[in-house]
């Protein structure tokens, strides 16, 4: 189904204002997860030499911008929802970008690694090439996009207090290689469990150069 232009602006408002009046809900409620296994999957196949430069699409609160820092890696958060813009301003180091997903200024050529970690499901089905193409645009040559989804049979849920859309590992694929990309691994969380208890599907890819 294409949505129209002021359907998608709902949905993005609808999204952001979720996270924005749940602000420190969220915080309270995932700033411990462990997604060391997440952060590690995208690290080991950045290429360049150390520290490296990382965007963290929808960063959120900064628990993971912590992490990247405490790493020595340069890190900079891109969030949405004001409220976890600022949040993410007082408990991280670096910059904090604020920007809807739908309405991204990003720089060429910047980063040697995206860490889009419970975002990119976020963004509706029918932007979502674009908005690759733009994630694949601001990796440097042979950087690294990881992302992490909850899965699905491909269908996009547009009711509720937030937009999500839900892939399976081909269609993911699919859009992945469409934008540029070249599969390095996937796997599924939480790690350790029976396939049907496993709802995340962590991916980890190359920006390929095109002739």
């Amino acid at each position: 189904m294409k949505l129209d232009p002021d359907t998608l602006q709902q949905l993005v408002a609808r999204t952001l204002g979720h996270y924005h009046t749940r602000a420190q809900a969220f915080w309270e409620g995932t700033r411990d997860h462990d997604v060391a296994q997440n952060i590690e999957a995208l690290l080991r196949h950045i290429q360049a030499a150390p520290p490296y430069t990382i965007l963290d699409f929808g960063c959120g609160p900064g628990r993971d911008l912590l992490a990247f820092a405490r790493r020595g890696h340069c890190v900079v958060g891109l969030e949405g929802a004001p409220a976890l813009a600022e949040m993410a301003r007082a408990h991280a180091v670096g910059e904090i970008w604020q920007q809807d997903f739908l309405a991204l200024d990003l720089p060429p050529a910047r980063f040697d690694g995206v860490f889009a970690n419970a975002s990119l499901f976020h963004v509706p089905m029918q932007e979502l090439p674009r908005v690759l193409r733009q994630l694949h645009a601001t990796l440097k040559p042979g950087g690294v996009l990881f992302s992490s989804n909850p899965r699905g049979e491909n269908q996009e849920s547009i009711g509720g207090e937030r937009y999500g859309a839900y892939y399976d590992l081909a269609a993911w694929r699919g859009y992945l290689a469409a934008a540029g990309f070249d599969e390095l691994e996937h796997y599924y969380r939480p790690p350790g469990l029976p396939c049907e208890q496993q709802p995340w599907l962590a991916s980890v890819w190359r920006r390929e150069e095109r002739m």
